[in-house]
């Protein structure tokens, strides 16, 4: 069940770019609850700089789940600042080395708005991922790309 995200577990950092500006990033993936979701952990820290002059950490957390009547994975991520959003499985690529999430819902944030989570696995211990946002209407742009790698593999 859990094949396609097989490659994520375990401990990664990075570095990202996009509108709140630029960012050192970690995260984790894990199994928990006997292998029945995986857990991600994040955290992005962004100095102060002209984009963001005041900086600022971001948390999230998120779950994966299969959706066993729906037959699909669904992620719920958990924001610091209050928004969850929940994905649907978009697409894995045939080779499995792309994965998309979509936005069914996010809470907290005028109607309409929609999210879009990707990640290109680059090489056995690195991949980057895209977020997009949409705003009501309007198609996605991209918001933030962070490389992220696997720790002790620098």
């Amino acid at each position: 069940m859990w094949t396609p995200f097989n490659f994520f577990i375990g401990t990664w950092k990075g570095s990202g770019q996009g509108q709140p500006g630029n960012s050192r990033v970690e995260r984790k993936y894990e199994f928990v609850l006997n292998g029945k979701f995986i857990f991600v952990q994040n955290k992005s820290v962004y100095e102060p700089q002209e984009k963001n002059p005041n900086g600022e950490i971001h948390e999230d957390w998120g779950i994966i789940s299969y959706d066993r009547a729906r037959e699909t994975y669904i992620f719920r991520q958990f924001h610091i600042e209050g928004f969850v959003n929940q994905y649907l499985l978009d697409k894995i690529a045939e080779d499995g080395q792309s994965i998309s999430f979509v936005s069914e819902e996010i809470e907290n944030i005028s109607p309409g708005w929609q999210a879009k989570e990707s990640y290109r696995i680059m090489g056995p211990d690195e991949f980057v991922e895209v977020f997009e946002l949409a705003a009501p209407g309007k198609g996605f742009k991209n918001y933030s790309e962070s490389p992220f790698y696997r720790m002790g593999s620098e």
